[in-house]
Order: structure tokens, then C-alpha cells, then sequence
């Protein structure tokens, strides 16, 4: 995606031949090379000899590393989409996670910096969005907070496992656990173990089936606490009295 941008936007040049750089052009440099090598190698100096410029040329449009992530971030937040208040919040909900996945997914190297780097407008406007699509379906805004925190917890967690595990087809998870049980030796002690070695190849696991299921469970537990009277879970409800009990 971002290479194919990249490619077309390096033909600019100044009559130095080097690319006219931009603060743009700097950020999907960043990210295309992030999505190839990742950020254990990545580095200024690594970003400039990709664009052809001397390390400090980056520095007139980025002020250090730090802000050039927060950027970055910013851009994958915006390829993430937002939920209306004007669609049905389950949709919407289930849309917006289902885009965040797949792109965690383009770029696995920001996994585990979405929430944590200095937000930018596209990082303040999905957030804005989740929650007044909550508040405006008639979640109270205790309940919301709920909400927001369980799907990205979910969100999150999942495209975490999907990265570490590096399943790319359905029938990878099953070879992965025969060479888990060869490695392992006999699982007679482990019935429920040997259950999914012998039938895990057979039926396969999809992840993006995984993540439909798993998220279709969560928006049908929201659906069930936005429609009690009280607005809230009978979990949530139960936690907050053991800790009024408490005090």
C-alpha cells in the first residue's frame, strides 16, 4: 500500500535529484519500511539512506523519532474506521473492529503503541467516535467505558496472538500442533489435547472466522447490558457491590 504511494512520490524530485521531501512523505517512507523490517531495525538514519537524504533533512520535518511514531500511529488510525452514530452500533461496532484488525494486520509493527503515543487527529477522532456511538445508543457513560475497554482489550489481545502465532492459512494451526505433539511426545495423559492434534487439521482455524466469532460474542453481551433498565451488567453490577462492601 504505502510502497506503491512511496514509489509514485519519490519521482518528485528537486533539481538536486534528491525527493522533495514532506512531512507526508517522511511518514509513509517510515511506515512502509516499518512494515517490511519492523522497529527492532529500524532508525533515522536507516528512514533518510531510504529516501536518498542526509539524516538531518528528516529533522526539518519531524522533530525527533518519537514524533515521527506518533505520526505513524496517527496514520494508522486512519485507515481504521470509525462507527456513526447515525448506523445501528452493532454494525457500526463490529465494522470499526473488524478494519482494526486488518489494519494491525498491514502493520504489525504498531501493535502494542496504539494507545500509548501522543494522539493525533485521526487517533481523536476514531475515539470520539467510538464513544459517542455508545453514548448515543443509550449506553450509560460508566457502561461505555465498559464497552470501549472490553472490544479494544479484544482487539488488541487478538491481533497480539495473531502476529506471535503467524498463522497464514486455515490448515497451518493443525500442522503447527502435530509438530507441537511430536516435539511433546505421547498426549495419552491429555485427552482433550490429542482431541485437537487429531482433529485441528481437519477442520482448520481461520482467523478472521476466529475474530468474527469472538467479537459477535462481546457485541451480543453489549447488546443484552444496553437493554437492561439500569443500564448495566449483572457482572459489573455484582464488582461494584463487593467493593462498596469492602469499604
Amino acid at each position: 500500500m504505502y510502497a506503491v504511494h512511496l514509489s509514485s512520490a519519490m519521482t518528485r524530485k528537486t533539481n538536486t535529484g534528491r525527493p522533495r521531501l514532506t512531512r507526508s512523505l517522511v511518514l509513509e517512507a517510515a511506515i512502509a519500511l516499518a512494515d517490511e523490517d519492523g522497529l527492532e531495525g529500524f532508525s533515522m538514519r536507516r528512514l533518510a539512506q531510504e529516501l536518498g537524504v542526509v539524516p538531518m533533512a528528516l529533522y526539518k520535518h519531524v522533530a525527533n523519532r518519537d514524533e515521527l511514531l506518533d505520526g505513524m500511529v496517527d496514520i494508522v488510525f486512519g485507515e481504521i474506521e470509525s462507527p456513526s452514530i447515525d448506523d445501528d452500533w452493532r454494525s457500526a461496532l463490529r465494522r470499526r473492529a473488524i478494519s482494526a484488525r486488518e489494519a494491525l494486520k498491514r502493520h504489525s509493527w504498531a501493535i502494542g503503541l496504539m494507545e500509548i503515543r501522543n494522539p493525533g487527529p485521526a487517533n481523536l477522532r476514531n475515539h470520539n467516535a467510538v464513544m459517542g456511538c455508545l453514548r448515543e445508543a443509550g449506553f450509560s457513560f460508566e457502561t461505555a467505558v465498559h464497552a470501549y475497554s472490553v472490544q479494544d482489550a479484544y482487539i488488541y489481545g487478538f491481533a497480539q496472538q495473531e502476529k506471535t502465532l503467524g498463522l497464514q492459512t486455515p490448515s497451518d494451526a493443525g500442522a503447527a500442533a502435530q509438530k507441537r505433539a511430536q516435539a511433546i511426545g505421547a498426549l495419552g495423559d491429555y485427552q482433550y489435547l490429542a482431541e485437537i492434534v487429531t482433529m485441528l487439521p481437519e477442520s482448520g482455524y481461520d482467523n478472521a472466522v476466529e475474530f468474527a466469532w469472538g467479537l459477535d460474542l462481546i457485541l451480543d453481551g453489549l447488546a443484552g447490558v444496553v437493554a437492561r433498565p439500569d443500564g448495566n451488567s449483572t457482572v459489573a453490577g455484582s464488582v461494584a457491590d463487593r467493593g462498596a462492601n469492602q469499604s
